[in-house]
């Protein structure tokens, strides 16, 4: 679904889509242990393999951001799902007190509220949000007789 974005909207949509692909860079290279770290313990999954995964995803997403302008409302609403599904990991971080990258609780605490900021970037710069009861199934040819 295309939706009109202004052109301040398209700016901040390219430079998260660009943070997620130079997070997923990390993911595969440079950073591969710190987001190890991330990974919360009670995910019954090797760590490596959940930063591998989502290094694949953050990296999928980010390019979708920048490259998939004809998909942008769903993008966005992708990307603020997946923020919402990897905060469990920030909140273990600040709980266990684990140290990556962000090394102070104080830090830690503020990269919690950064979260929503991120979903509602997600939203807002893709149209998302605006566009929000124009998404399902109402707008597929599944309705229309």
């Amino acid at each position: 679904m295309y939706s009109p974005t202004t052109k301040v909207q398209d700016i901040f949509r390219i430079i998260l889509g660009a943070a997620m692909v130079f997070a997923a860079i990390g993911h595969f290279t440079f950073l591969r242990v710190e987001w190890q770290a991330q990974v919360p313990n009670w995910v019954p999954m090797d760590k490596n393999l959940v930063v591998i995964l989502s290094g694949i995803v953050e990296l999928t997403l980010g390019l979708s951001m920048i490259f998939l302008t004809k998909y942008k409302v769903h993008v966005g609403w992708a990307l603020a799902i997946f923020y919402v599904l990897i905060f469990p990991g920030n909140i273990a971080q600040y709980v266990n007190k684990t140290d990556f990258i962000i090394t102070s609780d104080t830090a830690r605490f503020v990269r919690l509220l950064f979260q929503p900021v991120l979903v509602v970037w997600a939203l807002w710069s893709t149209g998302a949000w605006k566009n929000r009861k124009t998404i399902g199934l109402r707008n597929t040819n599944l309705y229309k007789k």
